[in-house]
């Protein structure tokens, strides 16, 4: 009777018992898992550290790099009106880009354009967050902010290539306020901002193929057919005075792109050691290829040549340099490289432009390469990262379609902004002023003392 009860007893007590340890082995497991999905995301140190040294590279990559590698390829006379308007739209562009630049660009708004809800960064402080490509990790907005606004500095830098020499200085900085407002912001909401229309059509830009060195190219070349060419263009030779600046330049080009091709990822992670080597690889390419061309064609290869082989390089693979294999980054390169010697050789005289520090024909010509190259080495059997079911063919189209709106967007924008100009403050110096140099003229000091 006694064992009875104590089975009646142990059964009616022990559900209870079980539930009671089963409920207590569990409530760790399930707080972590409701802990975890509520969690706020991560601001990984690593990411912010990678990040704010990209954005430095960036910098690097314009003062000095672009100043120089732009300042070694004109005459002496005038390499001080080069690193002055360098060094000037860049700073411009920074302070328009916190104003309103950042929120146009990737606030979110209508598939073409952001709207002002960030205007003066407005909401922004030290704790708000912006995206990377993972949703659980995000990076400090002003991070972002500052990483972004060294793309749009340089990107207006560029276009100064094409106008050296003969442009007035302040034609220069209001063209690239017009331009920058109308041309960039529009271009960079529609390739990477929320909502952006080539985005959402699956457009591949990594890092700025389209948004900057095809928008800045057609930008230079629209103002090198208003501008006319140089006095004795076509008629005596304009050489380079300090090929050694150039060099410096482009070295200084090629680390600081690691920034901004790598530094494109968002993240210190694996696909940034993808953009990374891709970068590296493709310059090289490109600098060989430059050199065995001229070696062919002229007899010799030359340092001008291999400076402008790893710009090239550099251009064309930019827009492809986090999809592709390290296989495609050498056919990118070679390939950007090869396009690029006729860019600046045979378009050139058909264009009959004189485009001067050939803008178009590195930046406009390398970036519509990369850009279409990137649908194809993108594919998996071609080593890209690709899905499955990746489609060249379909990839090309989407492409295609990014270069005509950047070339016809871009093109239309710069025609009507360099009209303006020359409304307001007309765009060329006087040819006396021109021939006794910009240094002189337009600034009133010399690089060199006689």
């Amino acid at each position: 009777m006694k064992d009875m009860k104590l089975f009646r007893t142990m059964r009616r007590w022990l559900p209870m018992v079980a539930t009671v340890l089963l409920t207590t082995l569990a409530a760790p497991l399930l707080h972590a898992q409701t802990a975890a999905a509520v969690a706020p995301p991560v601001v990984d140190k690593g990411d912010v550290a990678w990040m704010l040294t990209s954005t430095l590279l960036v910098l690097l990559m314009t003062v000095p790099g672009l100043a120089l590698f732009y300042g070694g390829l004109v005459r002496s006379k005038n390499v001080l009106s080069v690193l002055m308007q360098v060094m000037t739209v860049f700073s411009m562009i920074l302070v328009l880009w916190v104003v309103y630049g950042y929120s146009l660009a990737f606030d979110s708004g209508s598939a073409v354009i952001g709207d002002f809800h960030k205007l003066f960064l407005h909401g922004v402080t030290k704790d708000t967050l912006s995206d990377t490509f993972t949703a659980s990790v995000k990076l400090p907005e002003y991070v972002f902010i500052a990483f972004q606004s060294t793309f749009a500095g340089i990107t207006g830098a560029l276009i100064v290539g094409s106008l050296a020499e003969r442009m007035r200085f302040r034609a220069v900085l209001l063209f690239t306020a017009i331009w920058f407002t109308f041309a960039y912001l529009p271009i960079a909401h529609m390739v990477w901002g929320p909502g952006g229309y080539l985005l959402g059509l699956g457009a591949l830009d990594f890092a700025g193929g389209t948004v900057v060195h095809i928008n800045a190219g057609i930008a230079g070349l629209v103002g090198a057919y208003l501008l006319g060419p140089r006095l004795g263009f076509g008629r005596e030779a304009i050489k380079p005075h300090n090929v050694t600046f150039t060099m410096i330049g482009a070295a200084l080009l090629w680390v600081g792109w690691f920034g901004f091709n790598a530094g494109s990822n968002l993240e210190a992670n694996s696909g940034a050691a993808l953009a990374f080597i891709n970068t590296l690889l493709a310059t090289a390419a490109a600098v060989l290829a430059w050199l065995m061309l001229e070696a062919l064609t002229k007899g010799k290869p030359s340092m001008l040549g291999g400076a402008s082989g790893a710009v090239a390089g550099l251009v064309g693979i930019t827009p492809a340099c986090g999809t592709v294999g390290p296989m495609g980054a050498l056919a990118v390169g070679a390939l950007a490289s090869v396009c690029c010697v006729w860019g600046v050789t045979g378009l050139k005289k058909i264009l009959r432009a004189d485009d001067a520090l050939d803008v178009f024909g590195v930046h406009g010509i390398g970036g519509i390469v990369g850009a279409l190259l990137t649908g194809v080495f993108t594919a998996p059997a071609l080593g890209g990262i690709g899905a499955a079911d990746f489609s060249i063919v379909h990839q090309l189209g989407i492409q295609a379609l990014g270069i005509v709106i950047t070339l016809g967007w871009s093109g239309l924008v710069s025609l009507l902004a360099y009209l303006v100009v020359k409304a307001v403050f007309g765009l060329r110096v006087s040819a006396d002023a021109e021939r006794e140099g910009l240094d002189i003229t337009s600034h009133g000091e010399t690089a060199y003392e006689v």
